[in-house]
């Protein structure tokens, strides 16, 4: 029988919520959690989903073939103050204690690769999984590219749904919405008459590749090109003729007055960013991490334990209501 997946992206979802408030760091972290829980809840019922995936960050295999790979992350670390390391500290033990509780005490799925990221593990999921419906619980736009017929996203901070045929309100109705210079998605206002190109998931991973991503430190392939020239080229992508070669084979120089060719750098790239080109050792020690954690587990006394952990953070209102919350966390894979 097929069965629904709700895929949460763990970590993205987590963070995102911290600074939905500017209260004091146990603020913060009650309400991400708070956030966190009711958004899977919601999702539960939204989607008459059959069982919960919490997806965990690795080490990234990217690291070790892209030497600049998040090294801006490392920077942004390192200039952190004494109080916001120890804030960082407690809102960590925080998520620890929810990813502990999710694993040992419910029936959810619980995956981590040492050396994969989760959106990694959350392609694969898809990948290994094509009979089934999924829906990725984030709001990173790096997901786009996964949609399908089977793969909708829904953003529980805009309350968007997002699946390959467009943009969708929590009451099915049409948002338009466009793909900016970087490939980013911008969400604009309702329109009923809307309607997205059909390829346009891959246009926007298109434009990603060619233009890089700031956010994990990945360098454009080539800088400065006018995106009029990269649509020229995507609509070329299947012939690969003259207005494709013209843009793959141009060389540009960069600061340290090393010479590049744009198909070199879009490989690079693309390695780096399609979250179906991942070397096929990668592929392995994934598929072997979903099989060994895909055994349908059966605790018990999950409502027990559930309250215990409300109770340790303060989460009143979803200790009011727990039979809303234990439909998930019980249902085995």
């Amino acid at each position: 029988m097929n069965k629904t997946f709700l895929l949460i992206d763990t970590s993205h979802m987590l963070y995102r919520s911290r600074y939905v408030t500017s209260g004091d760091i146990w603020t913060q972290t009650g309400l991400a959690l708070h956030i966190m829980l009711n958004s899977i809840k919601k999702c539960w019922q939204m989607f008459e989903a059959d069982h919960v995936i919490f997806f965990l960050e690795g080490r990234s295999w990217r690291r070790s073939m892209y030497e600049p790979y998040k090294k801006n992350r490392d920077a942004t670390r390192a200039a952190k103050s004494v109080i916001e390391l120890e804030e960082d500290r407690i809102f960590n033990e925080g998520a620890n204690h929810l990813i502990n509780f999710i694993d040992e005490k419910t029936n959810c799925t619980v995956l981590q690769n040492s050396i994969c990221e989760a959106d990694d593990l959350i392609a694969r999921w898809v990948q290994t999984h094509p009979d089934d419906k999924h829906v990725i619980v984030s709001g990173d736009t790096d997901f786009i590219q996964l949609l399908d017929n089977n793969i909708q996203m829904y953003d529980g901070v805009k309350n968007i749904i997002i699946r390959k045929t467009g943009v969708f309100d929590e009451r099915d109705r049409k948002i338009a919405f466009r793909i900016e210079s970087n490939g980013k998605l911008k969400i604009l206002k309702e329109d009923k008459d809307f309607e997205p190109d059909s390829d346009w998931t891959d246009w926007a991973l298109f434009v990603k590749i060619i233009r890089g991503d700031s956010s994990d430190n990945v360098f454009s392939a080539y800088p400065g090109v006018r995106i009029i020239k990269i649509r020229n080229a995507f609509e070329d992508r299947h012939d690969q003729g003259y207005v494709w070669n013209n843009l793959m084979l141009s060389r540009w120089t960069d600061h340290d007055k090393e010479d590049h060719r744009v198909r070199d750098c879009f490989e690079r790239n693309q390695q780096l960013i399609d979250l179906t080109m991942q070397p096929d050792a990668i592929k392995e020690t994934m598929d072997e991490t979903i099989a060994l954690s895909t055994v349908p587990k059966s605790n018990k006394q999950i409502g027990f334990h559930f309250l215990k952990f409300a109770g340790k953070y303060e989460l009143a209102k979803i200790a009011d209501y727990p039979n809303d919350f234990l439909a998930f966390l019980s249902a085995p894979y």
